[in-house]
């Protein structure tokens, strides 16, 4: 499974980027995907996800009412629009799909991330 991000780069502060994800294999069939991001020097953190299993999108506290998820399986891929952005929003962000399979086992999968800079 490849997960190929694209749509970072250099905004300013209070700008807009639309983050994507495309997957090699159907979006359909990940029972979870979303978005990381990592910043220099701190862990990667969650910054939106999207699941079959539950109704709704989960975003961490950071970004709600800012970002938004999406999910488009019939072009097996997931979206993040980021408006308002603030210079902390700078990291590499990262695509993640994880699989559970029939016998409760998760498979995780990342892309190779992608740099967003929002200047001051």
């Amino acid at each position: 499974v490849q997960l190929v991000e694209s749509g970072g780069g250099l905004v300013q502060a209070g700008g807009s980027l639309r983050l994507s994800c495309a997957a090699s294999r159907s979006s359909s069939s990940f029972t979870v995907m979303g978005w990381y991001r990592q910043a220099p020097g701190k862990q990667r953190e969650l910054v939106a996800s999207i699941s079959n299993l539950s109704a709704g999108e989960n975003y961490a506290d950071s970004v709600k009412g800012r970002f938004t998820i999406s999910r488009d399986n019939a072009k097996n891929s997931v979206q993040l629009q980021m408006n308002s952005l603030k210079p902390e929003d700078t990291a590499v962000y990262y695509c993640n799909a994880a699989l559970l399979d029939g016998l409760g086992r998760w498979y995780y999968y990342w892309g190779q991330g992608t740099q967003v800079t929002v200047s001051s």
